[in-house]
């Protein structure tokens, strides 16, 4: 499977999710430090090309016996996704520290 490659999409609501946690980061902390998370995230999201399957099941979803999603990481951000097919769709990229449950249910099953 060597040079397999998926295609790796953000949904909108991720691309929220990178902005306010680079601005929480940039207006807490400071810029570089925002711009060292960012582009830590950028590189999980796009490791995710070459191997999707790696990810393990998220808790919360397990717990509901939901096995579409996967989750890895760059802590303590979470980055849930799904593979349909050749693609990998990003739904969420949240600080594990939240309460994931709803926002889980929210964003992934609509509750």
């Amino acid at each position: 499977m060597a040079g397999h490659q998926y295609e790796v999409l953000l949904t909108h609501g991720v691309e929220q999710d990178l902005g306010s946690i680079y601005d929480y980061i940039a207006e807490f902390d400071c810029k570089a430090n925002a711009d060292y998370v960012l582009d830590r995230l950028l590189e999980v999201v796009e490791s995710l090309a070459a191997f999707p399957e790696r990810g393990a099941y998220p808790k919360e979803l397990a717990a509901l016996g939901i096995r579409d999603y996967r989750q890895t990481a760059f802590k303590p951000y979470r980055v849930i996704y799904r593979v349909i097919g050749q693609k990998v769709y990003i739904y969420v990229i949240a600080d594990g520290r939240r309460d994931m449950l709803s926002l889980l249910a929210r964003r992934l099953l609509g509750a």
